[in-house]
């Protein structure tokens, strides 16, 4: 009887010590931006017009404000991931899995850091990246969240991808029926929708550049890992 009642006892405070582990703490953190050629706050009809045809070309940008990646620090860098996949990005009956993209790595990154930038991207884009087509390293003017509604951004990297958005507005309501029809591509925190005044990528391996202007197809938000 002793025997079992020690044994139940110490079963209990073992799960208490595993309750009491506190959760790992993110080891890198910074801002998120993504933009698509489709709108990803619209109505239902419009998101139903578009659904297969449009929406298979994306940009993701991280910048990473502090951390580590497999033990290299990036603080201050910035990495680019632009996407084209062979579905409408983001879905939600058709998750497509065979994205090719061009990771374009902050110019100011060592050789190191470039190798952590390019898989850290890989690893961020929650298996969306299916092939690495070519790395570019690009100068990088990134800042993101920018105004008081945290819904204007702006990106350039050397010629090769340029993007600015802004809050949307009463006047970007086309039908009334407008929702967030899409989540956003990878896991962040506190992501909202914005308007895409332009989204462009002019750079080789995607076999297709492209330059989109005034669309409802922004993601801001931040992520940690």
């Amino acid at each position: 009887m002793k025997s079992s009642l020690l044994s139940f006892m110490i079963l209990v405070g073992l799960a208490s010590a595993a309750w009491a582990v506190p959760a790992s703490a993110p080891t890198i953190s910074g801002d998120y931006l993504e933009v698509r050629s489709c709108d990803v706050y619209t109505g239902p009809c419009f998101a139903n017009s578009e659904m297969g045809l449009c929406g298979k070309e994306g940009l993701l940008v991280w910048k990473i404000r502090a951390g580590t990646w497999e033990g290299t620090r990036l603080n201050g860098l910035s990495v680019i991931a632009a996407v084209r996949t062979d579905a409408t990005l983001g879905n939600l009956h058709y998750h497509p899995r065979n994205g090719r993209a061009v990771l374009v790595v902050d110019a100011k990154a060592d050789a190191r850091q470039r190798r952590a930038l390019i898989d850290f991207a890989r690893v961020a884009a929650d298996g969306l990246i299916h092939d690495v087509a070519g790395v570019r390293a690009a100068d990088m003017d990134v800042a993101i969240g920018t105004c008081a509604k945290a819904g204007c951004a702006s990106v350039r990297a050397g010629n090769l991808v340029e993007i600015s958005t802004r809050c949307l507005g009463d006047k970007d309501h086309l039908c009334g029926n407008e929702v967030t029809f899409y989540p956003p591509l990878t896991d962040v925190r506190q992501a909202h929708p914005a308007f895409a005044e332009v989204a462009a990528f002019n750079g080789p391996g995607l076999d297709e550049t492209w330059q989109l202007t005034d669309k409802r197809s922004a993601f801001l938000g931040e992520f940690a890992r």
